[in-house]
């Protein structure tokens, strides 16, 4: 609302806030408020106050707003329910009532408050009106919101992984043992076939079918490895990455080359798990898109952060322009990341290669 001229030159000759009389202290209270909107009803429920918070808060000036209802603030479907009245009711019989909900503003966009209405009683007891005070809420109540869908989307990877985890250890115990179990009876069968000449000449069609189950023993593996690699779970991160590189090396004919310091760090298995995940991802978008012939992952560990540099000395792109087929791996790195509470930067140009470079704090590893 601001001081009017008449206002400001009552307190112009004060030379600190101990010479402004008290029951005008509270008013300059009120004036210099902005992050509450604190105002005044009658005791029919109109606008009698209105301070500058109220205003930034809810849109409407104090021309606009005083002797309105107050449930020009309410949603419709409040309204519907009586829900002003049934505040305003319960604050008269017990003095106060508090409340948070959606709020409309001036523009009729919607913010989350928390709302207090008190009672205002002169010395006799009798019902002057109403003081109400509104705060605006709706970045808390988004940053919380954000917090849960963070914590959903980490149990939902967790529970991902482990499922992963479970039918990688299947694939490879219950059908690699039978695929060996299979073999094992084709090479007795082709020895029983080659102890009798009339059968010799079906001996190559076993020795084909070996050779079958053997590329099919390889795919598995493979396919196993690509879902949960064994060797992430028994020798640690180091030894997963370094078992990656290698296989990255050998499909792709790329040169990737791992190093870590200090050479076995000990993290959480989460941790192990999204920093295996994020270079792997990082790898397969080389693989796919980078047309490169080295790939550098470094990783170190020292003071309270964890960096880690995966480079490649590929075609590079436009980072402005990136590619959609390009950017969904790197969201997928940007989600991991955010789970362990680091950040990632991504660097390139054209025939420049491709950096990502994150920074984890160590704490989040443990």
């Amino acid at each position: 609302m601001g001081l009017s001229n008449g206002e400001s030159s009552r307190f112009a000759s004060a030379a600190s806030i101990s010479d402004v009389p008290v029951e005008d202290r509270y008013f300059l209270l009120i004036e210099a408020v902005q992050d509450y909107a604190i105002f005044m009803l009658d005791t029919h429920g109109q606008v009698a106050s209105w301070n500058p918070g109220a205003q930034r808060i809810k849109g409407y000036t104090a021309d606009e707003i005083i002797g309105r209802h107050f449930s020009a603030f309410y949603t419709p479907e409040d309204i519907a329910a009586g829900k002003p009245d049934r505040e305003l009711h319960v604050a008269t019989t017990e003095g106060r009532v508090e409340d948070e909900g959606w709020r409309l503003r001036r523009d009729g966009s919607r913010f989350w408050a928390n709302v207090v209405i008190s009672a205002v009683h002169n010395a006799s007891g009798t019902l002057l009106g109403f003081a109400k005070v509104t705060r605006d809420l709706t970045g808390r109540m988004r940053l919380e919101e954000l917090e849960r869908a963070n914590a959903v989307s980490t149990q939902v990877q967790m529970a991902r992984e482990n499922e992963q985890k479970r039918i990688a250890r299947e694939l490879h115990d219950d059908l690699g043992q039978r695929l060996t179990a299979l073999k094992m009876s084709v090479a007795l069968l082709e020895a029983d076939l080659d102890a009798r000449s009339e059968t010799q000449p079906l001996t190559s069609q076993t020795h084909e079918l070996q050779m079958q189950i053997d590329w099919m023993t390889a795919a598995l593996r493979r396919i196993s490895a690509d879902l949960r690699p064994p060797l992430l779970d028994d020798l640690g991160l180091a030894a997963a990455l370094d078992w990656l590189a290698e296989d990255f090396t050998k499909r792709y004919r790329v040169q990737a080359s791992v190093h870590l310091e200090p050479a076995e760090p000990e993290f959480s298995e989460f941790a192990s798990t999204a920093l295996f995940r994020i270079v792997q991802e990082a790898l397969t978008n080389v693989a796919r898109h980078a047309n490169a012939t080295r790939v550098r992952v470094e990783m170190t560990c020292m003071g309270p952060f964890l960096s880690l540099d995966i480079e490649d000395d590929g075609d590079g792109v436009e980072l402005d322009r990136l590619p959609e087929k390009h950017s969904f791996g790197l969201l997928g790195i940007r989600e991991r990341v955010r789970q362990l509470r680091g950040n990632v930067t991504f660097s390139s140009s054209p025939d420049n290669g491709f950096r990502v470079a994150i920074q984890v704090p160590v704490d989040a590893l443990r």
